[in-house]
């Protein structure tokens, strides 16, 4: 992917936020034309489409034909590490270090020669006469200590930029430990495709977009369980949030008079995909928590690779089970399948893994509660659709929810949820220690009262 290990924590969480933005748009496209396939080419194969999807990510696997650097780690038995060991132990291989001798002339001052020479004529005879050679011998470092030599004239922030960069690099996965991954991965994402394409083809697509904003909700939780880094740490202000915009996202859904009559029961399609896109997105961020570990066009090769080699026997066990009869398409429902499966699959899912690395696994799936309101939006302008004021309401909760994870992602260590709570119950127990303390205030005061009253009833009597 690009190296954006220049960029500041600011700029990387706007560049993300405008990816996930545009995978938006084209997940709503990918899905109007899912919903073409399915409705008007009658072509009703959920397995098949989510098997066709999954391998068109093989189309990545080109890059080992046109990049040389990808081609090289297939040769590569172990990752090269830098040199621990002093140069103290090794006094005779110093001089390897070096490159050949270059003689370059030196350049001298024409004053400081002539004032030499007189020196040299005035003592030419009580003083022995010393010459220097007029050529320097230059001998470079090596280029494998030339990212040490450069580093070491950088400033100190950005010798520290250029010490994590580096880290990163060495801790990139190598080929073998990256189709681990992805045999781990093509798994999971398969059945939440698969699950994601069977509610599609049930339940209409507002539904289906309902449903599937409990993605976030399982991300949370598993990134509480697993966490990768700082960003993905469970507080109660994501979880407000998170709530607040599922609450949006329901109240935009129900301004659709096709949800009007309740979730039906096949919706647990929907559910289940919203599981496995969690989980398969926790376990990626657990494996390799910065983008810069793993190349992210390979690795998806590689998941449509595994794909595409090891869940072909699903063909025969649902043709044969009758759960789906093996059908080959059309020309005209390859075309649409292979748009779909092109734009919708391969190019957003590396768009929106990029976007989750760039800013939070729980951003990233937060922001397929926007597909809601994009849809009704591209339906409001392409069909002339209206809807009612709850469409307007609902909005509102889905974009503030999303731009409030935005800044506490920025600010990993900010809980204002938990900061008001705290002040609501220290107000609280300070109130209740105040109660006591006045009531013995109270009784003080009237036992000094009636103290002084006798004190001077008495001194009347005397």
């Amino acid at each position: 992917m690009l190296r954006l290990s220049g960029l500041s924590k600011p700029q990387r969480l706007i560049l993300g936020v405008v990816v996930l933005l545009v995978v938006n748009i084209l997940w709503v496209a990918s899905s109007e034309f899912t919903q073409y396939i399915f409705k008007q080419e009658h072509y009703i194969k959920p397995f098949f489409i989510a098997y066709a999807k999954s391998a068109m990510f093989m189309v990545y696997l080109l890059g080992f034909l046109v990049l040389k650097p990808w081609r090289q780690q297939c040769s590569r038995t172990s990752k090269t590490l830098p040199r621990f060991e002093p140069v103290e132990e090794h006094p005779i291989e110093v001089d390897k270090l070096l490159g050949d001798s270059v003689f370059v002339p030196l350049k001298s001052d024409d004053k400081c020669n002539s004032t030499e020479s007189d020196d040299l004529s005035a003592d030419r005879e009580n003083t022995t006469i010393v010459r220097f050679n007029n050529l320097l011998e230059i001998r470079q470092l090596s280029d494998i200590y030339a990212e040490e030599s450069v580093i070491a004239r950088l400033s100190y922030n950005a010798s520290i930029r250029a010490e994590e960069a580096k880290l990163r690099a060495l801790s990139k996965l190598s080929l073998k430990q990256l189709a681990k991954v992805a045999i781990i991965y093509c798994i999971l994402y398969f059945v939440g495709n698969f699950c994601y394409q069977k509610g599609l083809y049930e339940n209409e697509t507002n539904i289906v977009n309902v449903m599937s904003s409990a993605t976030c909700l399982f991300t949370l939780i598993g990134s509480t369980i697993f966490p990768s880094n700082s960003a993905d740490r469970f507080s109660l202000s994501k979880l407000t949030a998170v709530t607040f915009g599922m609450c949006g996202v329901v109240f935009v859904s129900l301004s659709d008079t096709k949800i009007k009559n309740g979730i039906p029961a096949s919706a647990v399609w929907t559910i289940a995909s919203a599981v496995f896109t969690a989980i398969y997105l926790v376990v990626l961020k657990k494996k390799a928590d910065h983008e810069d570990k793993l190349d992210l066009p390979m690795f998806l090769g590689f998941v449509g690779f595994f794909s595409t080699t090891l869940l072909w026997p699903g063909f025969f066990i649902f043709h044969y089970s009758k759960l789906e009869l093996f059908e080959w398409p059309s020309d005209k429902q390859w075309m649409f399948l292979a748009i779909s499966g092109m734009v919708g699959t391969a190019l957003t899912e590396i768009l929106w893994i990029w976007g989750c690395y760039l800013t939070s696994s729980l951003m990233g799936t937060l922001a397929t509660s926007l597909l809601i309101p994009f849809s009704m939006i591209a339906d409001m302008i392409l069909k002339g659709v209206s809807y009612t004021w709850m469409f307007y309401v609902g909005s509102i909760p889905v974009f503030l929810s999303f731009f409030a994870l935005t800044l506490l992602t920025y600010y990993e260590n900010w809980d204002p949820v938990m900061t008001a709570i705290k002040k609501i119950l220290h107000c609280i127990c300070r109130h209740r220690q105040l109660i006591p303390r006045l009531l013995m205030f109270k009784q003080v005061n009237s036992l000094n009262s009636f103290e002084c009253e006798n004190w001077t009833e008495n001194r009347l009597k005397v």
